[in-house]
């Protein structure tokens, strides 16, 4: 555990969460559940006691000011600003690499942002099988067991197990599989052989980059040019001049599925309760706001009057809202901009985003 280091990637800008969710405020950095804490701040709070403050968080110059805020804990070193998105490949590659310069023993797992996770204790089990399962030269994954027969998630065959000592859930992983139709989707389900691919990892960062290298020889050498001038200081200078050469892919093509396919990955089957909030839908399960006769409301003095109504309303302004005789809607209202959906169609709100950036309404993206 004490070769243990987190890693908690922030990117992503979460349009289908559009008009909350904004390139200058994605998703992590909100309460979408009511909860009282930001999404980021409660992965931090989810991590901390298994790596002793041992951090590294990846996320975009422009939400510097913004993350260091919520999270003054972390230190300027262990705060990896990308110039311009990258995908996780780079990402994680880079934190990967910047461990390795520091502890070539490091076992690092990488936990995404903008998760809602619980109970906290189970998922802190599951990690430290994880890290267990990790230090024996494996990749692991923490696969989430399904709970329906979702086309939205990627999934992972598990294979046999293990048997590693301190982590009984521990089996190999036959096989990444890409989202699937609703027809394979409901096969998976009912064979109680595939979990859904959370994109949590946990692995000896020496393993990690060495799958880099084989599969992505060009994104690991920008990657270690950086790493090797991290704590130097031509940091900033060194990643400012190799970032935009970096090639755009994600970490599971780059590592995760190459590995699998060299038998270097395992899986810890895990059974908390998982959602990445993808859409208001989500919101609207996942919160814990009170309800409004039969409304969900959320947002600090939000004023709204609800007659016949079900649904679920986000406000960001103290402008009155009234729903009368409305079924399962969803409202959001922010200073400039107002949506209006409904549950069924909250998948569909990247079109708006999509749409208002064709039109060159990008002061409101």
């Amino acid at each position: 555990m004490g070769r243990f280091y987190a890693v908690i990637p922030a990117g992503g800008v979460g349009t289908r969460l559009w008009p909350l969710s904004r390139a200058a405020a994605p998703k992590f950095l909100h309460d979408l559940t009511g909860s009282g804490s930001t999404l980021i701040r409660a992965t931090y709070d989810r991590l901390e006691p298994l790596s002793a403050g041992r951090f590294l968080l990846v996320t975009g110059d422009a939400h510097r000011d913004a993350v260091c805020r919520q999270l003054p804990e972390i230190a300027d070193e262990n705060l990896v600003l990308e110039p311009e998105p990258k995908d996780s490949g780079a990402a994680i590659g880079l934190a990967a690499a910047i461990l390795f310069t520091r502890d070539p023993s490091a076992i690092m797992g990488s936990f995404a942002a903008d998760q809602v996770i619980s109970p906290v204790d189970k998922f802190q089990d599951a990690v430290r099988e994880a890290i267990y399962t990790a230090a024996t030269g494996k990749i692991v994954t923490i696969g989430i067991k399904p709970t329906h027969p979702s086309t939205g998630f990627g999934y992972i065959r598990t294979g046999a197990p293990l048997n590693v000592e301190g982590a009984p859930r521990a089996h190999s992983v036959a096989k990444f599989v890409e989202k699937p139709s609703e027809e394979i989707a409901e096969r998976y389900l009912a064979s109680g052989e595939y979990s859904w691919n959370a994109g949590m990892f946990v692995a000896p960062v020496k393993l990690m980059l060495h799958h880099l290298k084989a599969n992505e020889p060009a994104l690991y050498e920008g990657l270690m040019e950086i790493a090797l001038a991290w704590d130097t200081p031509e940091r900033v200078a060194v990643k400012n001049r190799v970032w935009p050469t970096l090639p755009k892919i994600a970490i599971d093509y780059a590592v995760a599925e190459p590995a699998a396919d060299a038998g270097d990955v395992a899986v810890i089957p895990a059974d908390f309760s998982w959602d990445d909030v993808g859409d208001f839908a989500a919101i609207a399960r996942l919160s814990s706001a009170t309800e409004n006769k039969n409304v969900k409301v959320i947002g600090d003095g939000a004023r709204v009057f609800t007659e016949d109504s079900t649904g679920i309303v986000v406000s960001d302004t103290k402008r009155v809202i009234a729903l009368i005789g409305i079924e399962d809607v969803v409202v959001v209202d922010t200073p400039d901009a107002l949506l209006v959906t409904t549950r069924a169609h909250s998948q569909l709100v990247k079109k708006a985003v999509d749409g208002l950036k064709a039109q060159g309404n990008t002061d409101v993206l």
